[in-house]
């Protein structure tokens, strides 16, 4: 399988990160392909909402690092996004390549794909992760993807918070179950 997974964290080595790369060695070791996409450090514009895109056959106007994964966007079999807690949604940075989806969104929703969130919070309430989990099913429901699984990685605001914790291990456990 071909898996693109697009990182949303500022932090090369935060939280999020860890997930990201237990998941890729779970994903790789049961034989899978995984491009990684680290948005916090690509050049990506945010979508203007101009519709040039509708009259020119998907090109965006912008000419930016998203030229690098819209190719892996329609032909991968499953999109993982990872993404740290910020204000109770997506991190910006992913949140930035997601809104660039618009100008293939057609050709996405015509493909069958599979999608899991991998996601970190400081915070541990039971409703931390609502507005996350339920947008996240919400982009699911509407790009056609099945979800094959969530981490949501609660009380792990620092790297040690999440080594001591049974997420990275929840991460490995369904990068390999693919």
């Amino acid at each position: 399988m071909e898996i693109l997974m697009i990182t949303g964290s500022p932090h090369r080595d935060g939280t999020s990160n860890v997930l990201a790369c237990e998941f890729i060695r779970g994903a790789e070791e049961a034989g899978h392909r995984v491009y990684r996409f680290d948005s916090a450090f690509e050049d990506v514009s945010p979508c203007r909402g101009c519709d040039s895109c509708r009259h020119h056959g998907g090109k965006c106007i912008y000419s930016d690092s998203m030229d690098k994964i819209y190719d892996k966007i329609i032909l991968s079999d499953m999109i993982v996004f990872v993404s740290p807690l910020y204000y109770f949604g997506l991190s910006a940075q992913i949140k930035t390549v997601i809104d660039r989806f618009y100008s293939i969104n057609y050709e996405i929703m015509e493909s069958t794909k599979k999608s899991a969130l991998l996601a970190t919070a400081a915070d541990g309430n039971d409703w931390t992760m609502s507005a996350l989990e339920l947008n996240y099913d919400n982009i699911v429901r509407y790009l056609g993807f099945e979800d094959c699984g969530k981490i949501l990685a609660t009380f792990c605001y620092l790297k040690p918070d999440i080594l001591n914790s049974n997420y990275p291990n929840e991460a490995y456990e369904l990068g390999k179950s693919l």
